[in-house]
């Protein structure tokens, strides 16, 4: 018979003030970004928690790939179109 390490999910529920915590910890730049890694893949948060944060960090990942995207086009354009060789003339 094999023998195999079970961790049982918390299901706990999230209160409001911890809610508050979480959007208030966010809103700090960096410690934002590690609190989610931490929240998303840590084992003492509940699963609501972990979903949530897991969540986050996808859409993150989502827009900064658009922001890149969208930088590129315009650098893009912008190239093309002569915009940048004109700015270059100026310090000449």
């Amino acid at each position: 018979m094999s023998t195999q390490n079970y961790t049982p999910v918390k299901n706990e529920t999230v209160s409001i003030g911890d809610w508050i915590v979480s959007y208030i910890l966010m809103g700090i730049p960096l410690v934002g970004f590690i609190m989610l890694i931490v929240w998303a893949f840590g084992s003492d948060a509940p699963q609501s928690k972990k979903n949530w944060a897991r969540a986050n960090l996808i859409l993150m990942v989502i827009g900064f790939v658009i922001m890149i995207i969208l930088y590129a086009t315009i650098f893009a354009a912008a190239m093309s179109s002569g915009a940048l060789d004109d700015l270059a003339d100026s310090f000449r």
